[in-house]
């Protein structure tokens, strides 16, 4: 698993490194190294944290 994925909790804000036009997407959950993430505009996505390093967001505005 993605050491920064880890840190992921339902809440949090991400964006994804390949589509910063899907902007902020909220956690909604992480565990077994599948982490569902439910951006804006894309709807909700589920990643293999082994794949892809999601970017947390510490500043919403």
């Amino acid at each position: 698993m993605n050491d920064l994925n880890a840190i992921l909790a339902p809440g949090m804000l991400v964006t994804h490194p390949n589509h910063p036009e899907w902007g902020k997407g909220q956690v909604q959950s992480n565990a077994g190294g599948r982490i569902t993430i439910n951006f804006p505009d894309q709807g909700k996505v589920v990643f293999n944290s082994a794949q892809v390093a999601l970017i947390p967001v510490f500043d919403p505005s």
